[in-house]
C-alpha cells in the first residue's frame, strides 16, 4: 500500500513543480542566437533636460505628460545653394567635394510633427527606420536614414549634399543623412545633435576625445555611455563617417508618431 501512495504522490509533486516554474510572465522575453533568453533592461531615462537645446525659427515643442510634440517647418538656419537665390541664406556651393553637383530641388517650408516619449526604453521588437523623417535635429531639420531610396545606398546621392552636408528631396524637404557639419562646427563634434523618433539622443562623432567608429557601436548604431547631458549614462546614437552614418538596423526603442 505504501508503494502505491508513493507512485501517486511523485507525479503530483512533479506537476506542482512544473506549474510553479512556468507561472512567470515571459511575454517580453526574447531569445538570442544561442537560444538564451534575453529581456530589455528596465531603465528610468528622462530626456526632459535636453529639450531646451532645441532652437530655431519655425521650430516649437510642447510637453504633454510623458511625451513631447515637436512641430517644425524644417527650414535650415544656415546657408545652402538649395535656397532660392532671392533668400538671404542663399550661398553658392563652397564645400570640399570635387564631385559635387546640385540636384533639381529647392528648400521649401514643411509642416512636420513628431510626438516622442520623454522616457525612452529599449524595444523588445525592433522596428526598421523608414524612408523620410526618422528624427529631428536641434535646429529643426529632420534626419533621414542611410538610404537614398528603397535599399539604395547613399553612394551617388552624397555628391549632391551642400557645404553643410544636407540637401532637399523632391518636395523641398531639407534633411541630413550624415553628419550635420553646421551643428558640429557650432556646438562641437561631441555635442548633442537631436533625437530619433524613439526618444534616444543623437551625438556627434567624438566621445571622450576619441573619434567613434562603427566598431564602437551596436547594430542600431548606438551604445550606452555617460556624458555631460546624462552623467548616469543613457543609450544614444552616434554620427560616424561610414555607412550607416546615423542609424543601423532600425530603432533601438519604440518610435513615436511622425506626421507631415
Amino acid at each position: 500500500m505504501k508503494k502505491v501512495k508513493q507512485l501517486l504522490i511523485l507525479p503530483l509533486l512533479a506537476a506542482i513543480i512544473f506549474i510553479a516554474c512556468s507561472s512567470g510572465d515571459d511575454s517580453d522575453v526574447t531569445q538570442d542566437d544561442d537560444n538564451n533568453t534575453q529581456q530589455p533592461a528596465e531603465t528610468d531615462y528622462d530626456i526632459s533636460g535636453i529639450l531646451s537645446k532645441f532652437s530655431g525659427t519655425g521650430l516649437s515643442y510642447e510637453v504633454n505628460g510623458n511625451t513631447v510634440t515637436f512641430t517644425t517647418d524644417d527650414l535650415p538656419n544656415h546657408t545652402s545653394p538649395y535656397w532660392p537665390t532671392t533668400n538671404a541664406l542663399y550661398e553658392a556651393y563652397n564645400g570640399t567635394n570635387p564631385n559635387w553637383n546640385i540636384n533639381p530641388n529647392r528648400i521649401s517650408a514643411q509642416n512636420i510633427v513628431f510626438t516622442i516619449t520623454l522616457n525612452p526604453q529599449e524595444a523588445t521588437n525592433k522596428q526598421a527606420t523608414g524612408l523620410g523623417p526618422i528624427g529631428i535635429a536641434r535646429n529643426g531639420v529632420v534626419f533621414f536614414n542611410q538610404y537614398a531610396g528603397p535599399d539604395q545606398p547613399l553612394t551617388n546621392e552624397i555628391n549632391s549634399f551642400d557645404q553643410w552636408l544636407g540637401h532637399p528631396q523632391r518636395t523641398g524637404q531639407y534633411h541630413y543623412h550624415i553628419e550635420p557639419t553646421f551643428l558640429t562646427q557650432e556646438f562641437g563634434e561631441d555635442a548633442f545633435l537631436g533625437l530619433l523618433a524613439d526618444g534616444f539622443p543623437v551625438y556627434g562623432p567624438v566621445e571622450d576625445g576619441e573619434i567613434i567608429t562603427n566598431a564602437d557601436l551596436d547594430d542600431y548604431h548606438g551604445h550606452t555611455h555617460s556624458n555631460e547631458d546624462f552623467p548616469d549614462g543613457i543609450y544614444h546614437y552616434h554620427i560616424t563617417s561610414e555607412d550607416p552614418y546615423l542609424n543601423g538596423n532600425g530603432y533601438f526603442g519604440t518610435p513615436g508618431n511622425i506626421s507631415q
